[in-house]
Parts: C-alpha cells; structure tokens; sequence
C-alpha cells in the first residue's frame, strides 16, 4: 500500500507546527509612508492591543516626533523631517472625541509599534530588518516602558534621538556602526580600538568589578583584544559631529559618518553589509535621497492625527458566475469559506455575504459573531448553484450597501473578493472603490483570473492571494487562512497546524501525525475534504491520551462539498495526533486535510509565522527571496526547519528549504528570519507560496533580538570620574525543544567560485573586484545550496606583520559565464606571538557558502597560521 510512513512520524517527538500562505505577487506589509517635498506622510505608529491604556504614552510619542523631526533635519543636511504622523489607538482603548476612525492605517501595517516583549528582556528599541543594504526594514519597536520610564534616557539618549537611529535602520536600510559580536578590533601593531564610527569618539576602555568600581582592561593574549566584558566608556564631552549610528547619544552627534569620516576598519554590520559604505553615502543614494533637495527654513512641528481602531467588518464577495462551476471550483469555495466563517474570522466581528454574476444579491446582512451559532448560521448563505457572466463591480459596489445599512462610515470596512475574474473591468466602478477608504483583499481563483485584481487590492491597502485549479491543492482553504486581523493580537487570530492535500489510490490511505504545542489548542478543528466519492474515507483520529475518533465523531456532509469535521471542545491535548484516511471508493482521488487552532493563553503568544518577498515585481527569469520570520511574541525562533512550497500556474510545486545562517539570501545569522533565494521561475504569472515550519527536538529554541540599540555602559564625567549605568541585562530566555520530519532541497546553478583577496577592502566592491587579487579556486568544485565548504590557502604573499589585515570576497560564475553579485567583504586578523618552532605548514580556511549564483552573500574565515622560518605561531581571527 501507497502511505506515508507512520511509524517514522511517531518517532518523531513534535513540539510545534505551524504552516503560513500567501500569493507570491505583493509584500504581506505595506507601509503608507509617502515623502512629499522632504516632509514624511502617513507615517504610521501601532500600539497593541495588550497594552493598557496610558496617556502617557502617547504625549511622549508626541514630544519624541517633535524632537525627532527637528533633529532629522539638521542630520539630513536640512533634507528630511516627519510631516504628518497617525497614531492607531487600539480598540481595547476608551473611545475619545479627538480619536478619528482608522481606515487603511492599523497596528499590523505600521511602521512603528509600540508592544511588550514576550519574556521580559529589557526595553532596548530595535528595527526589525531582514534585507541587504539599502532596503527598507520592516518596523521598528519600542516597549511602553521605554516610552514612560525617563531613566532610560541615560542608557539609550533621548528618544528623538533614538527614533531618527531607527528611521535611518527602516527607511533607508543602513546597520549598526558598533558590534556587540566584535566591540574590539586590531588597527594595527598593539593597537585596540572600539568598534565605532566615527573612530575620532574618545574614551576609557575599562572592565566593571564591584561596587561601581573599574579597572583597566587587560589583553587575551589568544586573541590580543580586550578580554570579555571590557566597556568602552566614551567621555560625555566630545567634539566629533558623527556618527547617529554608533552612539546617538552623545550630545555633539549630530551627523551620519560620510567618506571622509568613515572607519574601514571597524567589524560592524553596516561595513559587512554595505560594502564599506558609510552610512551617508548609503543615504545619499536612496530614492528618497534623488526626489529630494535642500530646504531653507525648518519645517513645523509634525501634524499627529489619533486613530482609533474599529470592531472587524467583513463582506465575503462570491463569484457564482458560469465559470465557477468548472474544475470543481464551486464545492472548493463552499468548502474554504465555511472554514473562514467557522474558524478564521475573529469572535466579536461583523460579517455580510453577497454574491455575484452578471447581478448581485445581499445573502445576508451583517451579523456579530459571538458564538458558533452565528457562524453556522452564515454558512447556509453560500452560493450553492453557479451560471451567468461575472460583472465584479456589481459584487463590490453590492458590498458597499451591505455595509452602508448597518454603519454611517465604511472607512476601515474589509471586502474579501473571490473570482475567477476573467475579462475584469472595474473601470465603472473605480472612483467609488477609491473614495470609499475600503480594503479590498483579492483571491484569484485559477489560471485566467486578471492581473487587474492585484491591483485592486495593492490600490486599496488589501491583501492578494492565488489558488490553482488542481485538486490536489489546498490553495483555496490556504488564502482564506491568510485574511486574519490587523489588531495584532495573536491571541484571536486563527492558525494553520496543517495543510495537506494528496491523491490517494484506492483502498490507500493518507495519513501522518499533526502536533499540537501548549502554546496552542483553542478552537482546535479537523477538516478533512475528497474530490469525487460520494463514499466517505474511513477516518482515524487518535490524541495523545489515546482517544480514538471515528467516523461517527465527525460531522459529515457527503454532499456537493464532500467534508468531514471535527471540533474539539476546550482546549486540545498537546502533543502528537496520529491520523489516517482511508479512500474506499473504487478510483483515485484526492483527500485533504486542514487543521486550525487558536493560542490556548491570551498572556502566552504562540509560535508563529510571517512570509514575505524581496519584491512584488518579479519576472522570469530574475531571482527573488522568500523570507519567513518564526517568532513566539517578538523573541525570533532559531533551529526549526522551515519549508517554502511555490506553486505556479503552469507547473508542478517546487519545495525550496529556508535557511537562518547569516550566508546567502540570510543577511543577520539567528535572528528568526529564515531566507532563499526562488530561481526555478517556469514563467511570467502567478506564484503562490505555502510556508511550513517545523521544530526539532533539542534545536529549536528562543533567543533575544541581537540588533537592539546600542546600551551605553556609562560615561566619563568632565572631571574625569566614570560614572557607570545599569549593567545590560542579562537575557534568559529558556530553551525549548521541537521536532519534524525531513524534507528535501533543490540546488542552485553555479559552475565555479571566483575568490579574490586585497589588503584594502574597497578594492573587493562590485566596481573593483575585477583588478583585486585573485586566488586559484581550481580544486573548490561547487556544491548544493547552502552547503559549506572550505577552501586553503597559502598567504606566502602576505608581509608576515603582527596585525596584518587580510579581507576576502567571493562571486559564483555558471556554466554560461552569467557572473553573480560579489559577495559581503570577510576579514581576517594575521597575529604573531613567539613560540617554539612548528613543522605545520601556512594556511587559511575560507569557509564558503553560496546560496545562487545571483547572488552570493556569505563568506567566513578562520585559520590557524604557523610560520616555520620565523619560529612564531602566527593566528588569523575573523571579525
């Protein structure tokens, strides 16, 4: 019998699953911001829900806009500021006669977020980025604490300050000019200095004993650097102007560093990942940069416009044209939006249903969801029969009455429009869609739907998915899955344990265990679904206590819909759910199984995961990556294994394995952000992809954020006392196992790996590395997709020099001759010390791993170098 091996399945002792699906077309998030004659619009700041209300914070965002804008302006060369800011006011919040009504604008598309970490770890303000240099961040964070408690002013600076060191990580993609991995670094013959920028920032190098009391710090002699817990302790008077993104703090930072200030030298990230840029020049080459000029006088104060958030209201809009009867497609509708009215769409929400062909009808007016009636309820309005054209402007505009009988606005009102959308003209239609402050989330629902719909979506703040016509697909299900809130609390939000569908011989059996975590469990469902038997799959459920279910347990409907379902009541067992169905009809056919949960604590996050893309406008055959971000709460999740399925229109799925390791696609290494680049495009059209994410037992565990701002020890007072903050806290953050099964990979095209090394790292930028040194590459032959390698070499070139810097960069070159991006610039330290004589002969290792020949980004060195004429063991250190 055909099966999926079971036995293995139980073996596997799963934690956690999760499982997350978009259209691989627009980015998840969507920031509003626009820069309008240097001035920033629509800049978006969230607070959660979870945060209790407190005027306090939002006067201190008040004073921090205005700081920031100010300072900005002097720091951009009197280019920037902030013009208008809309602060989203959850619904948790008492409603106020100043609060407007949000539209578009909510917590989980804001650029800033005011949240609590899960796990208490301090209060640092962080900016969550996952692409390369120059790409826009995601968001920033700060905590309410760090918005109300004034003490932290003395360990992070003023929070304007510290918001324009934010800004300058989202908007304009610059990193940190200060390394907690590498705070020292060699500039020469007993030279240490503190990683910064600019390097003309005086201080103390000092190490914290007792009693607020210090001591100089001493050499390792392993490493000749300062020893672990040595402190730069800058002096609080200084007079160099740069730079914002090493110590904002310091009263005469007022600039980023530019050309003539930049410290090469320095083992940071923005050196890493900008080629050894400064962060000016970095800036100067933003678009924002090019549409902007000088201003004269200084701009006002920003305009702040309160926001308050509104209950969820929805109106399901359902294609029940002809073309929806084909392939199947009406029974799949039913099918995923009775799993969105059942299970997804969050208790206290407003929902309506209209449906459409070449004329629409209300089904049903909006209703509150309180309780599983309501829900059931809303269900026995779906479209059941399907004919006629399809005029999509009739279903939206049918959508606006819906609402417009219930409320006297429709600003913040979602549309969840399903069609095939063949032929679409919304050109009747398009003003009102554009003045009504409606978001409309598309799903295109098979091969011919109109490119027209991502627009629809993109135009009014939506989001757009894709599902095939092929039965062995659980797109459809998948995109209601992603239509969640924008309030941010994961506590309501709907999650996907499992999405499965295969094509099942007779008398064979689908089956394989889902895993329930005790982060979740609420609401717990199991639908299973078949293509074609009116003879419904033997079922075998069993929870980890042994309870079995049956057929009889299940609510079937062996109808047009064919589903099984089976709602566990309270809150599910944790651990593993071993199942199996059966197909015991005559022929093949395809039997699926979709299992969603909710968080079982509203104080516990669950684990959770976030997909995005590099860019929503690829086209064959340029690369893009596939980001997925694992979390529980904002502590990133590191060791899982997570699994990119994409689906074409025209071709079979290609399975690609994310990775977290800093190399490739993966810009920061164990930062929760899993990453690969997507090459195997078959053609132009429509992409989905499905994300799953699997633990391992004993390597899946949660960290802190390592990109937080920089905590400043203390300062050197003008007398010349050292006077010391808090120690940084200490992270403890307890470890927590998971487990999966394997998964395969796919390869990447390269031929061959062209290394190069300089003394001078400029000289391995894009522009230079053609004139740099090259290394012979011969006996390195080309691996998997992020498969590490190693590389010797013999530096006999090299002056044998305490403290000689060596810097290397790589670029993959295919059979065809097609040259990749040069990869990040790696350095190595060469360092003496007298010892008795070695035989071992020179060498480094160059520990090389590509992701795809297009673009290459990662690069590491170690070495153990041992000059035999010299007698001296000579060891190289990567920064």
């Amino acid at each position: 019998m055909q099966r999926h091996s079971l036995a293995q399945a139980k073996m596997e002792q799963k934690w956690w699953d999760l499982f997350m699906a978009l259209l691989l077309l627009l980015d998840v998030k969507g920031s509003l911001v626009k820069l309008h004659n240097g001035g920033y619009e629509d800049v978006v700041i969230g607070i959660h829900p979870k945060i209790a209300e407190n005027a306090k914070i939002i006067n201190s965002i008040k004073d921090m806009l205005e700081e920031a804008s100010s300072y900005l302006f002097r720091a951009s060369q009197r280019r920037f500021y902030f013009r208008t800011v809309k602060i989203v006011i959850p619904l948790t919040w008492a409603s106020k006669p100043e609060y407007k009504r949000a539209s578009r604008e909510s917590y989980v598309n804001a650029d800033i977020i005011v949240a609590e970490p899960f796990v208490k770890y301090g209060d640092g303000p962080y900016t969550s980025q996952y692409q390369g240099c120059g790409k826009k961040g995601r968001y920033i964070h700060f905590t309410s604490n760090f918005l109300t408690n004034d003490s932290l002013v003395n360990i992070y600076g003023s929070r304007g300050r510290i918001f324009v060191h934010e800004w300058a990580h989202l908007r304009w993609g610059v990193f940190e000019e200060y390394s907690y991995d590498a705070p020292f670094y060699s500039s020469g013959i007993n030279k240490i200095e503190a990683t910064r920028c600019s390097a003309s920032i005086t201080g103390q190098y000092r190490f914290a004993t007792t009693g607020g009391r210090t001591r100089r710090c001493r050499i390792e002699r392993h490493t000749e650097l300062y020893e672990p817990g040595c402190l730069f302790i800058p002096y609080k008077k200084q007079t160099s102007l740069a730079s914002i993104m090493f110590m904002q703090s310091l009263s005469s930072v007022s600039q980023f560093c530019d050309k003539s200030n930049h410290n090469l030298m320095a083992p940071n990230m923005q050196n890493k990942m900008c080629s050894y840029k400064s962060t000016w020049e970095v800036i100067s080459g933003s678009a924002d940069f090019a549409s902007s000029r000088p201003l004269g006088a200084p701009p006002p104060d920003p305009i702040i416009h309160l926001m308050k958030t509104r209950e969820r209201i929805v109106c399901l809009v359902l294609d029940a044209s002809a073309q929806m009867g084909k392939d199947n497609r009406l029974s799949r509708l039913i099918r995923a939006a009775k799993l969105f009215l059942l299970q997804i769409i969050e208790e206290g929400s407003w929902v309506g249903i209209v449906t459409f062909n070449s004329k629409a009808n209300i089904q049903a007016g909006l209703q509150k969801v309180f309780s599983d009636k309501e829900r059931e309820s809303l269900t026995s309005h779906l479209p059941t029969t399907a004919s006629g054209d399809s005029d999509i402007c009739e279903g939206v505009t049918t959508a606006f009455q819906v609402f417009s009988r219930k409320l006297t606005s429709t600003e913040g009102c979602e549309i969840v429009l399903l069609t095939n959308g063949e032929g679409l003209d919304l050109s009747p239609c398009l003003s009102k869609i554009q003045s009504q402050e409606i978001i409309i989330h598309t799903i295109a629902f098979g091969s011919k739907a109109s490119n027209e719909l991502e627009k629809l979506a993109d135009m009014t703040g939506g989001k757009t998915f894709y599902a095939t016509d092929s039965l062995d697909s659980n797109g459809l299900i998948d995109a209601f899955g992603g239509i969640s809130s924008g309030s941010g609390d994961a506590s309501q939000q709907s999650i996907q344990l499992e999405s499965k569908a295969e094509k099942i011989a007779s008398m064979n059996l689908l089956q394989g265990v889902v895993t329930i975590d005790k982060t979740v469990g609420k609401d717990t469902l199991f639908l299973i679904a078949w293509s074609s038997s009116t003879s419904t799959p033997e079922i075998s459920l069993i929870d980890p206590k042994g309870k079995k279910y049956l057929n009889k347990d299940f609510l079937i409907e062996n109808s047009n819909i064919r589903t099984a379902r089976l709602k566990i009541s309270g809150t599910a067992k944790t651990g593993n759910w071993p199942y199996s169905f059966k197909n015991t009809d005559s022929a093949d056919q395809v039997i699926s199984l979709t299992v969603t949960t909710r968080a079982a604590s509203a104080t516990v996050p669950p684990v959770t995961v976030k997909t995005y893309i590099s860019n929503s406008n690829n086209s064959f055959p340029n690369p893009m990556i596939i980001y997925a971000e694992v979390s529980q709460g904002f502590l990133p999740v590191i060791g899982a294994k997570v699994i990119a399925t994409v689906e074409s229109t025209s071709g079979k799925p290609v399975e690609l394995a994310l990775y977290d390791e800093g190399a490739g696609a993966d810009i920061i290494k164990h930062d929760g952000i899993y990453s690969r680049y997507f090459i195997a495009f078959s053609d132009n059209g429509r992409y989905s992809i499905k994300v799953s994410v699997h633990g391992y037992d004993k390597t899946s565990r949660r960290i802190h954020r390592q990109n937080q701002a920089m905590y400043v020890s203390g300062y050197v007072d003008s007398t010349g006392g050292i006077v010391l903050n808090p120690p940084r806290p200490v992270i403890n953050v307890t470890d927590t196992s998971f487990g999966i099964g394997n998964f395969d990979r796919i390869s990447s095209a390269a031929d061959r790996y062209e290394i190069k090394m300089s003394r001078n790292p400029l000289d391995l930028t894009e522009a230079n590395f053609a004139n740099a040194t090259s290394l012979d590459t011969s006996a390195l032959i080309p691996e998997f997709s992020g498969v590490k390698q190693t590389f010797q070499y013999k530096p006999d070139e090299l002056a044998k020099e305490n403290g000689t810097l060596i810097y290397f960069a790589i670029r993959a070159i295919d059979a065809s001759d097609n040259v990749g991006e040069v990869s990040n610039i790696a350095r190595a330290t060469l360092l003496l010390r007298a010892e008795p004589p070695s035989s071992t002969p020179p060498f480094i290792v160059i520990i090389v791993c590509i992701a795809v020949m297009c673009a290459v980004l990662g690069i590491a060195l170690c070495a153990l170098h041992k000059w035999k004429q010299s007698r001296r063991e000579s060891m190289v250190s990567m920064d």
